[in-house]
């Protein structure tokens, strides 16, 4: 055959193939989600997410060191507490010694240097699983909700957290949250904005970590965006860039490489994307009926998300794929 290109060439030069390739993933490229507990004694999994723990206050310090070892140095703090510290309002939440602030506390004293990373939301603590306060036409009442979260902010800053990252979609909580950090004297610390998170049904494994699962599925949908709905995010993502936002993150990942790809070409800020527990657990799934290969996979994935336009992955997968770069 008379071709002008054979871009078969390149491919078939295995030499070459590094030298050329556009995207590559890198150990700096990871955040892991780590789940901290104030009830249990031991390192204890969570069945909907293999290889994942929660971790008790006296483990996490030398478990952060053993990860440093391997050259992961940032993680996201989740807090799974026991029930009876649950209430309508969340109140734990602003509760200076809840397990999520002393484990940074803990972990900044023996590791100066790691990233922390907040979360700050209030369905960890609240005993119906909302993501904010019930007023009493059964609604998430915004502006109430916003002022814990940012108090919320402030503990997590004076606990030694680099980084505050609210979950919640509440309007203008970036904006009051930036206003509350500054306030009280850390301005250094950063927000990284939920931007686009979806109300999607991949977050079924992360709320079993969290103990926040419930008999009734909840719905999210009065304050989580519409799967459907590209421009409503833009405008999320806009909205927090406007209020003082860090570093954007899309939520879920995969599902939503479209979004992160808009997110990348329409801010100057950082993108980050979360690959959550449900994208995780479907692929750990799938390999354990013999249907995929787990790391492979897992590789493909994480490139798809970086290629998109993600800047930063938070992912449950970033202790194995270190390991393996």
């Amino acid at each position: 055959m008379k071709l002008d290109r054979r871009p078969r060439r390149l491919r078939e030069l295995s030499v070459a193939k590094a030298m050329i390739r556009e995207c590559s993933l890198h150990k700096e490229d990871f955040i892991l989600p780590v789940f901290v507990s104030d009830h249990c004694e031991t390192k204890e999994p969570i069945k909907s997410m293999p290889e994942v723990y929660r971790w008790p206050l006296d483990a996490i310090v030398s478990q952060i060191a053993q990860w440093k070892e391997i050259g992961l140095n940032a993680f996201a703090l989740f807090p799974c507490v026991m029930p009876q510290k649950k209430c309508s309002k969340g109140k734990e939440a602003i509760n200076p010694h809840s397990v999520s602030f002393e484990a940074a506390k803990k972990i900044k004293q023996q590791h100066q240097d790691t990233l922390l990373i907040a979360d700050i939301a209030l369905d960890p603590f609240t005993d119906h699983g909302h993501d904010g306060i019930i007023d009493s036409s059964g609604k998430v009442d915004n502006d109430l909700t916003v002022e814990i979260l940012c108090k919320s902010a402030v503990i997590a800053a004076q606990s030694g957290f680099d980084i505050v990252a609210p979950s919640d979609m509440m309007d203008g909580r970036v904006g009051e949250i930036r206003k509350s950090l500054d306030k009280a004297g850390y301005e250094h610390v950063a927000i990284l904005a939920y931007s686009a998170k979806f109300c999607s049904a991949y977050y079924g494994p992360f709320r079993d970590a969290i103990s926040s699962s419930q008999i009734e599925p909840i719905d999210k949908s009065g304050y989580q965006l519409d799967p459907a709905n590209h421009r409503e995010a833009l405008l999320e993502l806009k909205l927090d860039e406007q209020e003082g936002a860090d570093i954007l993150m899309v939520k879920p990942a995969e599902p939503y490489l479209d979004i992160i790809k808009s997110a990348k070409e329409n801010s100057s800020l950082p993108v980050a994307a979360y690959q959550v527990s449900g994208e995780y657990s479907r692929i750990w799934a799938a390999s354990k009926l013999g249907w995929l290969e787990l790391d492979k996979c897992a590789e493909e994935s994480l490139l798809g998300i970086k290629r998109a336009g993600a800047d930063l992955i938070l992912t449950y997968f970033a202790e194995r794929m270190i390991k393996k770069l």
